[in-house]
């Protein structure tokens, strides 16, 4: 495998060692072994790599230097949103559901019909909870609230209810093992 003469080895171990991570660092590597004759396939296997990917961080040190090797963002597939219409569904989802939506919390398969409908763009529900993660979105939500709730109601029901409730059965006691440790109730596996 050729290596264009860019870098001493020593020069690329010490780049090696100061790369700003780890990625940098490996394909560093890579080129010193390969400077060193090792074949594509000898650095795969030591890096735990593609033979392909090698040759790949090759070709572009010998056609960029130590620049090329460096992570290129922008890689992937490219938004079906454009920017205007991402910040447009932010504003949407930020405005919470609408009297047409006919839900009290916008969920996945709410929004796959808000971004046909509203957008024209068709995705599968992974995609919309991708695009959302994308976004800066969490599923982690509070529990929704019926639009038609009483909050005072509730709160009578919850005064009123409680002597109708039964106590629950008292918890196993605790044993403990024979060593001395304090072992929690069912956290030791047993074999079957």
């Amino acid at each position: 495998m050729h290596v264009e003469d860019r870098h001493g080895l020593d020069e690329l171990r010490r780049l090696a060692r100061s790369a700003p991570n780890a990625r940098m660092r490996l394909r560093l590597q890579a080129v010193v072994l390969a400077r060193q004759g090792r074949t594509s396939m000898e650095i795969a296997r030591a890096f735990d790599a593609g033979r392909r990917s090698v040759q790949e961080w090759i070709e572009r040190y010998n056609k960029d230097g130590v620049e090329g090797l460096k992570h290129r963002p922008g890689q992937g597939r490219p938004w079906k949103l454009s920017v205007p219409e991402r910040e447009r569904l932010c504003a949407r989802l930020e405005s919470g559901p609408r009297e047409d939506d006919s839900v009290c919390t916008l969920r996945g398969r709410d929004l796959q019909r808000i971004l046909q409908k509203e957008f024209g763009k068709l995705y599968h529900l992974n995609g919309v909870y991708s695009l959302l993660h994308r976004l800066g979105y969490s599923s982690l939500m509070p529990r929704p609230q019926h639009r038609h709730a009483d909050p005072l109601a509730q709160e009578a029901f919850k005064k009123n209810s409680r002597s109708g409730w039964k106590r629950s059965v008292p918890p196993i006691p605790k044993k403990r093992s024979k060593s001395g440790s304090k072992t929690k109730r069912g956290s030791v596996s047993r074999a079957h």
